[in-house]
């Protein structure tokens, strides 16, 4: 597919919204490689991305992440290329990411933990020509990349990040490396020259509500938007020092974790989930801000959190309800915290400094942009509810998608007759002192939050399906005091009944992720349901429940 192929497929901002955008100066003219190059020429001796294997300041990262793309180029990608991203957290993976935007490739933000369900269906949407693994992982990504390679329609390149590379997957680390800076500049800024700013800049992924997960497009010019606008909301500057745990290949990650510090010159801690690894290299690097998913919670529990305390400045709480019980530790610390919503498409809210506490404790705050449009719609309906009503959460603004990639029948459901996309979540408008601030109730969509990673339960339920012992399935959230939920399955069987360890096996051979294997079955002669007729998974996720504080209070017992 060519790049005009590629533009074809995405659905543009109007072009009244565009200029309004820029008018009102968020979106900017530049790339973001040239957003990054012009911060780096501000702040060169300033540290950039700390890990525990060493430290890049802006000057080096620029540098070398130049290097990379020449070395990029030399391979004969040519800029519009999608890249498939299939890295963890590391000091490389901040390198790769910026070399393949300063080459005018189109990052795909795939996770590690994909495999070949995920991955094919993705790669093939997106027309992926090259394939970027992390030979660091337990599992074979490697091994992997070329066997996904085989067949594949546009797939020719695959690329390494650390280990050891080769003739036909060379180390994307090593690329570039002998190139002269000065020539490997003049190669970057002959690329960017070509690139729109309102082209494609990353495909991120959504959550997915039917097969496999959705391709997002993010432009150059709202995405570095996105990223400036979160970093101003918590009154980020150069002295921050910001703190990440969780993927950075991620919208998260690349947001709130990568583009939002260094879109005002501070720098990005970076470390892996392990609290027992990071915790004592965030207390040392004296870091300011943190973020931390619900499955980092606990976090405020361990020892080396109090040395940490004596630094931060924010912490910013993301991913389900938060318990007042974890609000109140962290005062007794004396560490204000607020709370972060954000979806890939687009729609981020915030509790930033000088919202109310009873607004920080319970809600998610306003919308990032002034120029956010929010509103809580009946459900199947364009009718808008009045503050306090429970509904579907619809919105728009400058770095909301105004259509998925290559889906025009999906697209026909997922927005209102006037532009806004339907988000799927349940939620509410709650008066606070006098401030409106919106309140995340659930959801609509049937997806399980497993951690921050959102699980289509209806594609896990055809994937079982596909063994002939199973006759029917339902797949609910079971809650999970790490997780917030996991996945229960409810099966009927046809014949005898498999044990996890078969499901999981089966899983498999499918080629699906591990994080949407189911963690707990429940086998029933049949499924309950309603007076329609539907499967009852209320029922089902209430019996789970059920169950799980039984045996809970049997263990304590």
């Amino acid at each position: 597919m060519t790049t005009i192929d590629r533009a074809r497929h995405a659905v543009p901002y109007a072009p009244e919204d565009a200029a309004r955008y820029r008018a009102a100066g968020m979106w900017g003219r530049r790339t973001i490689a040239q957003e990054f190059h012009a911060v780096a020429e501000q702040h060169p001796q300033r540290d950039a991305v700390v890990t525990a294997e060493g430290r890049l300041t802006y000057r080096e990262l620029d540098v070398r992440s130049d290097q990379i793309a020449a070395g990029l180029a030399g391979l004969g990608l040519v800029a519009g290329d999608p890249v498939l991203f299939q890295i963890t957290n590391r000091l490389e993976s901040v390198l790769a990411w910026y070399g393949v935007l300063k080459a005018g490739l189109v990052p795909v933000c795939t996770l590690a933990s994909h495999r070949a369900h995920e991955i094919g269906g993705i790669s093939r949407r997106a027309q992926a020509v090259a394939h970027l693994v992390d030979a660091g992982t337990k599992f074979d990504l490697v091994g992997f990349a070329h066997d996904q390679a085989r067949g594949h329609p546009s797939l020719r390149q695959v690329l390494v990040l650390g280990g050891e590379g080769s003739a036909e997957a060379p180390r994307i680390d090593d690329l570039g490396d002998g190139v002269d800076p000065a020539l490997a500049r003049e190669t970057v800024e002959r690329i960017q020259r070509d690139i729109d700013p309102d082209a494609i800049a990353v495909f991120q992924l959504s959550g997915g509500t039917t097969g496999v997960p959705k391709i997002i497009p993010r432009l150059h010019a709202e995405y570095w938007y996105n990223a400036v606008a979160y970093a101003r909301a918590w009154g980020w500057d150069h002295t921050t020092r910001n703190a990440h745990l969780v993927p950075i290949i991620h919208n998260a990650g690349v947001v709130c974790g990568v583009h939002g510090p260094h879109s005002v010159g501070g720098a990005l801690v970076l470390t892996n989930p392990d609290l027992t690894e990071a915790l004592p290299l965030l207390a040392e690097e004296k870091v300011t801000d943190i973020l931390l998913g619900h499955g980092h919670y606990r976090a405020v529990e361990e020892p080396a959190f109090a040395t940490l305390a004596s630094s931060l400045r924010t912490v910013v709480l993301s991913g389900a309800k938060v318990p007042p019980s974890l609000f109140q530790k962290l005062e007794d610390l004396g560490l204000w915290s607020g709370q972060l919503f954000g979806m890939g498409e687009g729609l981020f809210a915030v509790t930033r400094p000088g919202t109310p506490r009873e607004a920080r404790l319970s809600t998610v705050g306003t919308a990032l942009s002034p120029l956010d449009e929010v509103r809580i719609l009946e459900p199947g309906t364009e009718r808008e509810l009045p503050d306090g009503s429970v509904g579907e959460l619809c919105c728009t603004g400058p770095y909301t998608l105004r259509g998925y990639f290559d889906a025009a029948d999906h697209n026909a459901t997922a927005f209102t007759a006037d532009g806004l996309y339907r988000t799927g979540d349940l939620a509410s408008i709650t008066l606070i002192e006098g401030g409106r601030y919106l309140s995340i109730e659930g959801r609509i969509k049937d997806v399980i939050n497993r951690g921050g990673e959102k699980i289509n339960a209806e594609e896990v339920e055809l994937l079982l399906l596909k063994h002939p012992a199973i006759a029917a399935a339902a797949v609910v959230a079971m809650p999970d005091g790490r997780l917030g939920e996991r996945t229960c399955a409810y099966l009927v069987a046809d014949g005898e009944r498999m044990t996890l360890d078969d499901v999981r096996q089966h899983l498999i051979r499918l080629g699906v992720a591990k994080f949407k294997w189911p963690e707990r079955l429940e086998w029933l002669d049949e499924l309950p349901t309603t007076l329609v007729g539907k499967i009852n998974k209320k029922q089902l996720r209430s019996d789970v429940a059920a169950k799980l504080h039984a045996e809970h209070h049997e263990e304590a017992g």
